[in-house]
């Protein structure tokens, strides 16, 4: 077919472009704003991305028109592809029609860590020789992409809560079919649709529900959300995570500048040393879902294991963009204060003893909202250096309900945080490259391009010609 895709620029509508493409079809799109590594892989695969919204941009021969979520009702597009009667369906309905039809559908959702725990267990059915599909929210280092059709009987999806289209208000994991369901976590987030918690959770527990009585739904025991939404489930649940009750519990972690060792144990049954390169607790939890997972498809735990071993990560989840003059400049898609903190613990997990500068971007549409106002103070607090950014786009949210930055720098002040407040990406570049010393660690997390504030930073590393700045080594300086 011929099919046009309207905000085709996000992870998961990319990642279904470069499906479709692979598959045979004509794939043509548009996006107001397009940033690696999304445009990168675009332009890797000869998809051509128009820049804003317009009627022409959909060819005269479109025989299918795919909506993206963040795309409005009005949008010149939407309505063009009504006017000229073509079909037109949102990017998980046409998901689940294309691909995960006759196969078996592995589902990862929850509010954090679903990307990472979806990319490795696709990546152990691939080390494995089982060929799967996969549609993710990220791009696979192993793979240097997001999504592949497969030619197994698996396909691996990330399971979003977020709606899945301006006519389809329902969570886009509605659509996919789950024989084997993974929850990583339920927390509030996406305080643009959700009004709280409560909400969120009945979104994940029609999630659990959906999943047959011959299935099998992999859930976090750390979480007591996860396991009061699991009791929807008509599957047998397996329970995994550091808990003592967990069916698939961690047992011995140990974490070092290579990642991190454990056991995963079954209650009553085998055990298997792990080795993985992912640094944190929570990439635990997610190394542990995915062998979770994995073991309920019938993998051995050797195979298991050996893939576990060799995944090499996912961008912008801890990615180390460049070494300047001593300097380590970090990449992290971090925006909700629990994925924050985690972050940051595992980084310094990874880097003991050095001096940690955490840069942060408000920019999601709950984190330029003060619904965390008083929880990310304590997310940072084992930063050595804060840095703060301006709200993203601070006009579109009301005055009354914005996100303060200077509120959370005076918060983090009294907490004994070196913490700063610098609007422009550009600014930060400058007082970084200015400030750091060989040694310090610079962890950037924002989900958006951020200004291009890592290239920004690494030009100028290399512009002062080696290290400079204050004194590199652990400890905080007086605010």
């Amino acid at each position: 077919m011929n099919i046009h895709m309207t905000a085709v620029c996000g992870m998961g509508m990319g990642s279904l472009a470069g499906l479709l493409r692979a598959t045979g079809h004509r794939v043509s799109g548009s996006d107001a704003n397009c940033y690696p590594p999304m445009s990168t892989q675009l332009e890797r695969l000869g998809i051509a991305v128009m820049g804003g919204f317009c009627p022409s941009h959909i060819p005269p021969d479109t025989d299918l028109v795919i909506v993206g979520n963040a795309v409005r009702s009005d949008n010149p597009e939407v309505l063009e592809t009504a006017r000229r009667g073509i079909r037109s369906v949102s990017f998980p309905q046409a998901l689940a029609e294309m691909f995960l039809a006759g196969r078996t559908s592995v589902v990862v959702a929850g509010t954090h860590g679903k990307t990472t725990t979806c990319a490795l267990i696709a990546w152990i059915l691939h080390h494995a020789g089982l060929a799967p599909g996969f549609l993710i929210g990220g791009v696979l280092c192993n793979f240097d992409a997001s999504s592949a059709p497969g030619g197994g009987p698996h396909f691996v999806v990330e399971g979003d809560e977020y709606h899945a289209a301006p006519f389809d208000r329902r969570p886009k994991f509605m659509h996919y079919r789950p024989r084997i369901g993974v929850l990583t976590s339920v927390d509030f987030d996406h305080a643009d649709i959700f009004s709280g918690i409560e909400e969120c959770a009945a979104a994940f527990r029609g999630f659990a529900a959906l999943i047959p009585a011959d299935g099998r739904l992999i859930a976090c025991a750390d979480d007591d959300r996860v396991r009061e939404v699991s009791a929807a489930s008509a599957a047998p649940v397996e329970t995994y995570g550091f808990a003592a009750g967990a069916r698939w519990r961690i047992l011995d972690y140990e974490a070092g500048g290579g990642g991190a060792r454990f056991t995963v144990a079954r209650r009553g049954g085998e055990s298997c040393a792990l080795r993985s390169p992912l640094a944190g607790r929570h990439n635990a939890r997610n190394a542990a879902a995915a062998f979770a997972a994995a073991r309920s498809l019938g993998l051995p735990p050797a195979v298991i294991a050996a893939g576990i071993e060799a995944f090499r990560g996912v961008r912008r989840r801890q990615e180390v963009r460049g070494v300047v003059g001593g300097v380590a400049v970090i990449d992290d898609f971090a925006h909700h204060p629990t994925e924050v903190a985690e972050t940051i613990a595992a980084v310094r997990e990874r880097y003991p003893g050095r001096r940690l500068w955490a840069v942060w971007e408000p920019r999601t549409n709950s984190s330029r909202r003060n619904v965390f106002q008083e929880n990310y103070p304590a997310a940072f607090d084992l930063a050595d250096r804060v840095v703060v950014a301006d709200v993203y786009l601070a006009e579109q949210i009301e005055a009354g309900r914005r996100f303060s930055p200077g509120a959370l720098v005076a918060a983090l002040r009294a907490r004994g945080v070196d913490a700063r407040h610098v609007g422009d990406p550009g600014a930060i570049a400058d007082l970084l490259a200015g400030e750091c010393a060989a040694g310090d660690v610079v962890l950037v997390m924002s989900n958006g391009s951020f200004g291009r504030i890592h290239e920004r930073l690494l030009e100028a590393l290399r512009a002062r010609g080696g290290a400079g700045g204050g004194p590199g080594g652990p400890g905080r300086s007086p605010a």
